[in-house]
Parts: structure tokens; sequence; C-alpha cells
């Protein structure tokens, strides 16, 4: 029982003793407070809900409408996606939405990095590093195919001499 519901047989008692004739059987006052508590115990909360509803209207969610003069902008969803390979090779593709726009296209490297410098210096760094290794990895390799046309062309004049 909650408070509430003892507190109203409480006086729900006191009542029946004050409106009751007085009769010479007590018994019979006592019999009948502990039953009309009892018919009034479920609906004790319902009146007291309906005036905690009464007093404290539960507020809206979300902000309140304010009619504004401002334009709502359209919101474009565009993903660039840029990749790159250890040899250097670059790739762009564009998505808009959930509809490809262009898929598999080949950027110069020297593209990507200026690009990467204009978005943001955070952007830039890595990027340069792997376009730097791949650079270096070109080079290595540029080497080694000079030293075998060296070769190939000493193999040639020993077979002209």
């Amino acid at each position: 029982m909650t408070v509430d519901a003892l507190t109203r047989t409480d006086a729900v008692s006191e009542e029946a003793a004050t409106e009751a004739p007085v009769d010479s059987t007590p018994q019979a006052e006592t019999a009948e407070a502990p039953a009309e508590a009892k018919t009034e115990t479920p609906e004790t909360p319902e009146p007291a809900a309906e005036e905690a509803a009464v007093e404290s209207p539960k507020p809206k969610r979300g902000r309140p409408k304010v009619a504004t003069t401002a334009k709502k902008t359209r919101t474009v969803e565009l993903t660039l996606t840029v990749t790159g390979t250890a040899d250097g090779e670059w790739q762009a593709e564009l998505k808009n939405g959930a509809k490809w726009v262009a898929k598999g296209l080949e950027i110069p490297a020297a593209a990507v990095s200026r690009a990467a410098k204009e978005l943001h210096a955070d952007l830039s760094g890595p990027i340069d590093e792997v376009i730097n290794a791949a650079r270096e990895l070109q080079a290595a390799k540029v080497a080694q195919l000079e030293a075998e046309l060296e070769k190939a062309k000493l193999a040639l004049a020993e077979l002209d001499a």
C-alpha cells in the first residue's frame, strides 16, 4: 500500500465514523470501514495521477518550432575516394549518394599531392610520404633497368666485334 492509500483509508474511516449514525453496535462500524477502504484503495492512484497530469504537462521533445526567414540549404553527399599503390599509381572514384559517378579514373601523383595541400596540411603530410616512397621505389627500378641496359649494350658490342 502506498502512503496515499493509507492516508485515504484513515480519512475514509474517520468520515465513516463521523457520518454514520450512532449505533449501539460499534462492531458494525468497524466492519464497514475496512470494506470501504478496500473498495477505494484501487481508485486512489487514479485521481492522484490525473492531478499530476493536470499540474505538470509533459514537455515536448526537440526544439520549439520558430518561424525563420532563412533559406534551408540542400546538402549533397559526394564521396571522393583516392587510392594509391606503392608503385605510385593513383585512382579516383566519385559517388553521389548511392550512385557511382566515376570509377577507376587514373590521376597523376602530382595532382593528388597538390589537392591534398589545398585541402589541409594534415592530409598532405601522409600523402606526400606515400608519394615519396613510391618515387624512391621508381628511382631504384630505373637504376636497375639502366644497369641491365648497359650490360645488354656491352653484350651487343662484343657480338659485333
